[in-house]
This record gives structure tokens, C-alpha cells and sequence, in this order.
């Protein structure tokens, strides 16, 4: 609302919109001056604030394929707590898991086997390719992060090798 206020204020002026709108003047002041004045922002914006940084490095270090449950489970690894509702409002900003959401098309076996993934994450993400070099050492890129780093859910939010070297530990 404070976006739509900002867009129409010139030509109509606060209070007016406001009395049309569910927000008092005095909220979108507050909300004005909180922009100006980050110290004025509540404590859980603040957090917020501080957790973007954060969950916008995981994202990028997992080659922008991550959702928000699997951000959400690499900051839990990392020592970091968040709230899962806290990591899902950046998946609002843009930031979106590499395959379909639960109940649409892509929302099937063949999306989540290994080739499907390798072609949505690496291929179709990172191309265009200029020459096969390139397609090889990215395609080793990710083997050694979907190996080593990639949260797998079916093995419990762990890296398979991760998980192999506890198998091999018991």
C-alpha cells in the first residue's frame, strides 16, 4: 500500500488515498520515516534484514536452485536460526527453486532424477555455452557440489557424501 500511496500521492495526496484505503496517514508516515531511519525499524525487520544477507549467499553458493525449505535447512546446518516463514517471504524476492511447485506439471518422478536435474540447473540455467570446455567443467562444478553440498531430502537434508561417510563411520 505504501508503494501504491507513493505512486499516487502527487496527484491525489496522502490523507485522501488513505481514507480509501485500510492504512491511516500516520502508518504510511511511519512507514516513510522507518525507510530513512533503519534504526527506527522493528526488531524482526531488522532480523530480517540481517537473515537476507544470509539466505541470499546460500542461494547463490547452490547455483540459485534452492527453494526456500532447502535455504531454510542449509542455514539450520549452518548454525543460523531462522524461521522457515522467514526464509519463504526471499523466495518472494525472486528467489525460486530450480524445478515446479507441488501439483503442476513438472511436479513428478522425471523432474527429480539425476538428468532432469543436471539439465535444469546447469544447462538450460547457466547456458549458453560457447563451447564443450565449458559445458565439462560445469557439468564438474556441479557433480562436486550436488555430491558434497546439495541438500538431498530423500537421504535427510543431507550431501550423499556427507551421508556415506556416516554409513562408513558405523
Amino acid at each position: 500500500m505504501v508503494s501504491f500511496i507513493d505512486d499516487h500521492r502527487a496527484d491525489y495526496g496522502v490523507e485522501p488515498i488513505c481514507a480509501n484505503l485500510p492504512i491511516a496517514p500516520s502508518t504510511y508516515y511511519e512507514s516513510k520515516v522507518r525507510e530513512s531511519n533503519p534504526e527506527r525499524r522493528s526488531d524482526r525487520a531488522k532480523r530480517d534484514q540481517e537473515l537476507c544477507i544470509d539466505i541470499q549467499r546460500v542461494w547463490e553458493e547452490n547455483f540459485q536452485v534452492y527453494g526456500a525449505r532447502k535455504i531454510w535447512r542449509q542455514l539450520n546446518r549452518e548454525d543460523i536460526s531462522a524461521a522457515r516463514c522467514t526464509v519463504e517471504r526471499l523466495a518472494d524476492n525472486g528467489m525460486v527453486a530450480s524445478v515446479g511447485s507441488v501439483g503442476d506439471s513438472y511436479d513428478n518422478a522425471l523432474a527429480e532424477t539425476i538428468n532432469g536435474l543436471y539439465k535444469t540447473e546447469v544447462i538450460r540455467r547457466r547456458g549458453p555455452w560457447r563451447n564443450i570446455d565449458e559445458v565439462e567443467y560445469a557439468t564438474l562444478e556441479w557433480v562436486d557440489w550436488f555430491n558434497h553440498r546439495r541438500l538431498l531430502e530423500p537421504i535427510g537434508d543431507v550431501p550423499p557424501a556427507e551421508l556415506e561417510m556416516a554409513y562408513c563411520e558405523q
